[in-house]
């Protein structure tokens, strides 16, 4: 196939140009929204461009920042590249880039983390301001404006409709076969003209094949031929399997109970090695047609695909490690039937998730011992990640599981604490705590049971009996008896790390 293949339409064909020239487009102060999701489908020319751009500017005393939107984490070419130049005015709605990670704590790049359901919708409000530039990476442009998405979706159908200007990144690299496997939802409006999305099963389509784009906003089309972040992730170990091993024991019990039937309900899971290890579980359990309504479709997800024990995956990107992504590819017909990518505003939609009974697993820095749960700060002032979709699905999972080991740096840290120094998911809409040491089902406990029961079943057995004299004394002491605490001393396990470097 020639590369002219992939842009079908001869009227924009005369679009195509370097990644330079479409860089030379942008100019500052501008709010882009870029493709990528998870380390999937972003742009990996233009952005690197724009930051020799960037850079450039800067030597000669000029001022450039942009605002970059994204659907999730990208990638170094993109986060990294713009955070090193110190391109970014503001990042939203979540990053996993170590360059950009050190620029927003050090107070040199505002950041907005947002719940991931919220971002598109926050943009047709008109909360964040214009969004002047969309740049996305497609697998081929067709006629008429049609798109082939990439490995991911994310937010791409907002960016594309909302942006005055668009630049196409068409990837030689990316699969022309992941034709038909995008389901691109054009029925959302804005209050009070919404409509029911008619999505009542994983597998159902409800949407288009491919993202739409007026031909006119159109300015530039750069060819690349790049591969995505492939994730490498690393054999579970003791503690992941162990994890894996309390969550599956439990679901079985949620069986036998009658509360879930034997092929479950639909299954979300955060990236990770700890959620690859539950699906390695998986696939050796009693459960069978199982199936997924996700973020991301990882490697294990892929394999319990490939063995028949998962029938169908919803999902808004993939996440595949090279292995994994090879398998992809050799058998891509096949995954096609049983696979689908959405926009993030589908496949991370609260009442969908509600209304599918979606059973949730998503990994935590630490909780407290009322169940309170930290996924995003170190320390409680410096942010890691950001809160992605966790937030969406575990208030409103059927099932809702926060994962974690028990320690952390060699075992200096308790990642059961007294008192979370930042909340993103209050007792309120935290289930099940799972660490290697054990499992607490938070169903139904007013905050006494729930700490009696985290620190027996969750804590590490080194930090166990100072969380139990902590307990002890503030049920004693403290002025209220229904959430005790030591208003002095809730924090003193943080900030005795800060001082010695050991909680």
């Amino acid at each position: 196939m020639t590369d002219e293949a992939r842009v079908l339409d001869p009227a924009l064909r005369t679009k195509i140009m370097s990644a330079d020239e479409a860089a030379a487009l942008i100019p500052s102060g501008v709010n882009i929204g870029m493709s990528g999701f998870t380390g999937a489908g972003y742009p990996k020319e233009v952005p690197l461009a724009l930051a020799r751009r960037i850079d450039a500017a800067h030597e000669k005393g000029e001022r450039f920042k942009v605002g970059i939107w994204t659907g999730a984490s990208t990638a170094p070419e993109l986060d990294g590249a713009l955070a090193k130049v110190d391109g970014v005015e503001l990042r939203l709605p979540y990053q996993s880039d170590p360059t950009c990670r050190e620029r927003i704590n050090a107070g040199e790049m505002e950041y907005l983390d947002i719940h991931l359901s919220h971002v598109a919708q926050f943009v047709w409000f008109g909360f964040l301001g214009h969004l002047d530039v969309a740049i996305i990476e497609v697998s081929a442009v067709l006629d008429g404006g049609r798109l082939i998405p990439s490995a991911s979706v994310g937010n791409n159908k907002t960016w594309l409709d909302q942006a005055d200007r668009v630049i196409l990144e068409v990837n030689r690299r990316q699969s022309l076969s992941l034709e038909g496997m995008h389901d691109i939802y054009y029925g959302t409006r804005l209050p009070p003209h919404r409509q029911p999305i008619p999505l009542v099963h994983p597998g159902d389509r409800i949407g288009k094949p491919y993202l739409m784009c007026d031909p006119s906003k159109i300015i530039g089309i750069v060819e690349t031929d790049q591969p995505d972040r492939n994730t490498t992730f690393s054999a579970p170990d003791e503690n992941s399997r162990a994890i894996a091993g309390h969550i599956i024991d439990f679901l079985q019990h949620e069986v036998r109970k009658g509360r879930l039937p034997n092929s479950l309900l639909p299954l979300q899971s955060g990236v990770g090695n700890v959620a690859n290890a539950v699906f390695a579980g998986l696939k050796d359990s009693p459960f069978a047609n199982l199936t997924a309504y996700t973020e991301v479709l990882q490697d294990g997800m892929l394999d319990l695909i490939a063995s028949g024990t998962l029938t169908f995956a919803s999902a808004t990107a993939l996440s595949l490690s090279h292995e994994m992504l090879a398998r992809f590819e050799a058998d891509i017909e096949n995954f096609r039937q049983k696979i689908v990518l959405r926009p993030q505003e589908i496949s991370n939609h609260p009442e969908i998730i509600r209304r599918l009974g979606v059973i949730a697993m998503n990994g935590m820095i630490e909780a407290d011992i009322y169940g309170n749960v930290n996924s995003t700060h170190v320390m409680g002032s410096s942010i890691m990640n950001g809160i992605g979709g966790s937030g969406d699905f575990a208030r409103n999972a059927y099932l809702s599981f926060f994962m974690t080991p028990s320690v952390a740096k060699g075992g200096a840290i308790s990642c059961i604490v007294p008192m979370v120094p930042h909340v993103d998911h209050t007792e309120h809409d935290v289930q099940v705590i799972v660490t290697e040491q054990g499992l607490a089902d938070l169903r139904g406990l007013a905050p006494r049971q729930r700490a009696r029961l985290i620190i027996e079943k969750c804590a590490h057995p080194h930090f166990r009996p100072a969380l139990e004299d902590y307990y002890s004394r503030a049920l004693r002491d403290a002025p209220g008896r229904h959430t005790p605490h030591l208003l002095d001393e809730a924090l003193s396990w943080h900030t005795r790390y800060l001082r010695n470097g050991s909680m």
